[in-house]
């Protein structure tokens, strides 16, 4: 989901690599579960974070959504998958009865960076830090990579780099068209190939690749940025 403001009023003024040392600590959140609710809609899902919820979990996509742990919506124009917020405080429907996340192991990719956000640019990206978004005063610095709580984290880094701009594409193709056949067809296919069918327990990375490779061809959809 784009956030279109000024980077400066909502950072430190820094931007960072996984290399890189930040204030991001938050020392287990003592007991804070202000991130998990009223988020609304906005903890929007990958690919990877569906297929570790659903290793996690031991539950496919449609599972999922037929459970209620997921729900999907439209994201400037493409059909994406969201978790969940419950009740009148809008938890996480993650959270269990001591307000700590249930999924933690496995829990989605914007959990795992906050209180950091992404700044794209030029093909890439990097992390910086939010100002007033955690309740938590005194954190501490800890390496960018260590927070992401991520294995093969370049691997990570480009697999994230390759959704953010097949998304920013597809935008591209069907704005203006949205309610077209053709954009029907490309949101059911994107779902289809990135979420509902299920990827290999390893080589999800190599495997990710190819579903873009084949994507882009069959909807001819440019490659610039890739």
């Amino acid at each position: 989901m784009k956030r279109n403001v000024d980077i400066k009023e909502i950072s430190d003024g820094r931007l960072y690599s996984e290399n890189d040392m930040v204030k991001a600590d938050c020392h287990g959140c003592n007991g804070c579960h202000q991130c998990c609710t009223g988020m609304g809609k906005s903890v929007i899902l990958d690919p990877y974070d569906v297929h570790r919820l659903r290793m996690g979990m031991g539950k496919n996509f449609q599972q999922l959504l037929e459970e209620g742990v997921l729900e999907l919506q439209v994201v400037d124009g493409c059909i994406l998958p969201n978790l969940r917020m419950v009740g009148d405080e809008e938890r996480c429907v993650l959270l269990n009865f001591n307000n700590r996340c249930s999924a933690h192991p496995y829990r989605p990719g914007v959990c795992r960076l906050f209180p950091l956000g992404r700044y794209y640019e030029k093909g890439e990206f990097k992390y910086f830090l939010q100002v007033g978004e955690c309740a938590e005063k005194n954190r501490s610095k800890v390496k960018v990579s260590k927070w992401l709580d991520t294995p093969s984290v370049q691997d990570y880094h480009v697999f994230i780099c390759r959704w953010h701009y097949l998304l920013n594409d597809i935008e591209s193709k069907i704005t203006g068209k949205e309610d077209s056949e053709v954009a029907k067809q490309l949101n059911m296919q994107m779902l289809n190939m990135f979420y509902m069918t299920d990827f290999e327990d390893s080589g999800f990375y190599s495997e990710f690749q190819n579903r873009v490779t084949a994507f882009r061809a069959r909807f001819q959809i440019n490659t610039e940025n890739e």
